[in-house]
């Protein structure tokens, strides 16, 4: 394993996993928000002068992990990270709301998770 990517899909391990780390209170993080299904962090490299990170408790590799049972956990990260951002002052002037999928999309850490960028002009396309 190597910061978090996974070298084979079938042998990923939750106690390597950065995010699940955060979780578990092993790595210090800027916390946002937290309750029992998700937890929001300030990003440590921002690419905006808000960029928070919001991820389910549940470890889920990627957005192709999601299952049915998953619905409402999903439908929960999206509607707190709307909370964040307008929390944060960005609900008027705009914001992004991101999700990587794979790491020919960007996803460098293989836990579900959004990032919330406002608090500049945002161009597009991104990358």
């Amino acid at each position: 394993m190597d910061g978090g990517r996974r070298e084979n899909q079938g042998c990923w391990r939750m106690k390597d996993c950065l995010f699940c780390k955060i979780i578990r209170k092993e790595i210090p993080a800027r916390v946002q928000y937290e309750d029992e299904q998700v937890l929001a962090f300030h990003d440590i490299n921002p690419q905006a002068p808000t960029h928070v990170l919001i991820i389910p408790k549940k470890h889920l590799p990627t957005l192709n992990d999601l299952g049915r049972e998953d619905r409402d956990l999903a439908g929960h990260l999206i509607l707190k990270a709307t909370e964040i951002a307008k929390e944060l002052g960005h609900a008027d002037e705009g914001y992004r709301l991101v999700a990587n999928c794979q790491e020919a999309a960007g996803q460098a850490v293989f836990h579900i998770h959004f990032h919330v960028l406002g608090g500049r002009r945002l161009s597009w396309p991104p990358g």
